[in-house]
């Protein structure tokens, strides 16, 4: 386009360049809301030409033969810069062909274009004939050489063939609907939780928002809505970073349990020492410097929610102590004498396969089962690319109320980055980098994205992961060694390396080795 003139402008390419820069615009929306409002335009202007070509043709009333019909898309795709021609038609079906595309090159980059084509070709067949299956079969947007288009008219004939449906009537999918009311649901009941808090945690806390347009968080959010009113206990398991505590949250606030805490932990960051203490509680003279009765967090979230996430990282004493009061719902704190009974709901979390702790004997089977009673697996971003559009435009309104920025889009070149890469932190490093995009942009438009494997400190990253891979060599080729020398016994190569058992489990399964296979 730069190299056009305003001369050399026709209302074509102003269309087509409108047309190109609205599926830009679309793209911060998120694919499933951008081709609804592609198929909403497409259908409108689909309505349009059809008048247009009635009121030449003098047919006010009649429904289109497929002679008529045919004219109409053809003259519709010619007149704007294309070059369709017929291959065949019959009483079912309809093929057409063109070998370049009114919107030129550029259409590689907006696949999504080739919606439009369905759905006006789609929705004009629908009101004459009742119904339609378009079947883009080729596509110059998907690198064909050419597009083919089949509007196929009877539906049985069609069943096998792929496309998108169109009927007399289309309505709004009674499913759509139901899941757009679930998701307010959920969300309207996540933010009377946290209208709750007091004033000072309202400006520290943003209010909580689960994005959910890919099908895998749409599978998680309807799961929710099943298992909440329930009292079963939850295992979610997800990589670091896909919101595990926002999913947990989610679940206490659709639960009965709404009104009571909702408490949550990360037992990987309490030291093996102090987890008993903090999770259960102690009384005087439990140990040195007990002075006084100390509830626990199982008492403080008595009629709520417990979250314990990490939950892999637990002590065996401490599991031995969750089971009892998952299974009898009563505890006593360290030190103490009675039995306290307690009612809460436990939702635990990690980032591992649970059961192959399990199957390590890192993790109690009968526990495992205990706490595995439903289990949610949270999708990674990798896996939720639909969903990328809607996460950026809600964490730069966060940013830019955080920092008092006004960056409120990124650039079509951006937008491609974020798409592209991997995101292994999920939707936590996607908010880390986005903040520092955030920070340093000038404008309202994001149009740099400084991943972490183009920052200047990535020299700096990369000696640190050779250190640590070296580290990691040594203490695997140390373990080995000792693991002969002990004949597996971990107590004895706890004592020699100064960690605790745990922690030595912790590094075999770390480096995969089986301490069976050396003892006698």
């Amino acid at each position: 386009m730069n190299e056009l003139s305003l001369s050399d402008l026709s209302p074509n390419i102003f269309l087509q360049t409108f047309v190109l820069e609205l599926m830009h615009a679309s793209e911060q929306l998120g694919q499933e809301q951008s081709q609804q409002l592609i198929e909403q335009i497409a259908k409108t202007a689909g309505c349009f030409f059809e008048e247009v070509y009635r009121s030449e043709k003098d047919n006010k009333n009649n429904a289109l033969d497929i002679e008529s019909y045919i004219e109409l898309i053809l003259g519709l795709k010619n007149n704007i810069g294309g070059n369709f021609s017929l291959i065949s038609s019959n009483q079912d079906c309809i093929k057409v062909h063109n070998t370049s595309c009114p919107f030129g090159e550029k259409v590689a980059n907006f696949p999504e274009l080739c919606r439009m084509t369905s759905s006006v070709f789609g929705g004009i067949a629908a009101r004459n004939f009742a119904y339609a299956k378009v079947e883009i079969a080729k596509s110059i947007a998907r690198h064909d050489d050419c597009c083919e288009v089949y509007i196929h008219l009877n539906a049985e004939a069609a069943k096998s063939r792929e496309g998108i449906e169109y009927q007399a009537n289309i309505k709004i999918h009674s499913d759509k609907k139901d899941f757009d009311e679930l998701h307010c649901r959920i969300e309207q009941s996540m933010l009377k939780i946290w209208r709750k808090q007091s004033k000072q945690q309202l400006k520290k806390n943003q209010p909580p928002l689960i994005i959910a347009h890919s099908e895998a968080m749409k599978k998680v959010l309807q799961s929710i809505e099943v298992i909440a009113p329930t009292s079963a206990t939850v295992l979610i398991e997800g990589q670091t970073g896909v919101g595990k505590e926002l999913v947990a949250r989610a679940i206490h606030a659709m639960s009965e349990r709404r009104g009571k805490p909702f408490i949550p932990i990360n037992c990987g960051a309490i030291p093996e020492s102090l987890i008993e203490s903090v999770l259960f509680g102690h009384e005087k003279g439990a140990f040195t410097g007990a002075v006084e009765v100390h509830q626990g967090f199982f008492e403080r979230a008595g009629g709520g929610s417990l979250f314990l996430d990490e939950v892999d990282s637990l002590s065996p004493a401490a599991q031995t102590r969750l089971l009892r009061v998952i299974q009898e719902g009563e505890l006593e704190r360290i030190g103490g004498r009675q039995t306290i009974q307690v009612d809460l709901r436990i939702i635990s979390a990690t980032n591992v396969h649970l059961q192959d702790k399990v199957e390590q004997g890192l993790f109690r089977k009968d526990l495992y089962y205990r706490v595995n009673v439903v289990k949610l697996e949270i999708p990674s971003l990798k896996e939720r690319p639909s969903d990328l559009p809607a996460l950026v435009k809600l964490i730069l309104q966060r940013m830019s109320q955080k920092h008092n920025k006004k960056v409120d889009t990124v650039s079509r070149e951006v937008m491609q980055q974020i798409r592209a890469y991997n995101w292994p932190g999920n939707v936590r490093e996607l908010e880390n980098i986005l903040e520092r995009s955030v920070l340093f942009t000038k404008g309202q438009e994001i149009t740099e994205l400084l991943l972490e494997s183009d920052s200047p400190k990535a020299e700096l990253s990369n000696w640190k992961h050779l250190k640590a891979k070296a580290i990691d060599e040594v203490e695997q080729a140390f373990l080995k060694q000792a693991l002969q020398q002990h004949q597996g016994n971990i107590n004895a190569i706890a004592s020699c390396m100064e960690l605790s058992t745990r922690a030595v489990y912790n590094k075999l399964n770390k480096y995969q080795i089986n301490p069976e296979k050396y003892r006698h």
